[in-house]
């Protein structure tokens, strides 16, 4: 009996996702990054505001169509 079907091949280690900031192969030490440098640029991107991870408070506000909660409250 086999494992996998024919023509299909067995899941092995795939290929590593190249660095997030400029595309190159990942370094083990840096990992998901190729370097310190490209480490540092993601981390000055979230200490300055430039990635935002969406609140379940900002999804209501966006949906009620209504100004911003300062306009709400009086």
């Amino acid at each position: 009996m086999r494992d996998v079907e024919p023509g299909r091949r067995r899941a092995g280690p795939s290929k590593p996702d190249p660095c997030p900031i400029c595309g190159k192969p990942p370094e083990a030490a840096f990992v998901p990054f190729c370097s310190a440098r490209c480490a540092d640029i993601d981390l000055g991107r979230w200490l300055t505001d430039r990635y935002v991870i969406p609140t379940a408070e900002d999804e209501d506000e966006d949906a009620d169509g209504v100004g911003s909660r300062s306009d709400r409250n009086g």
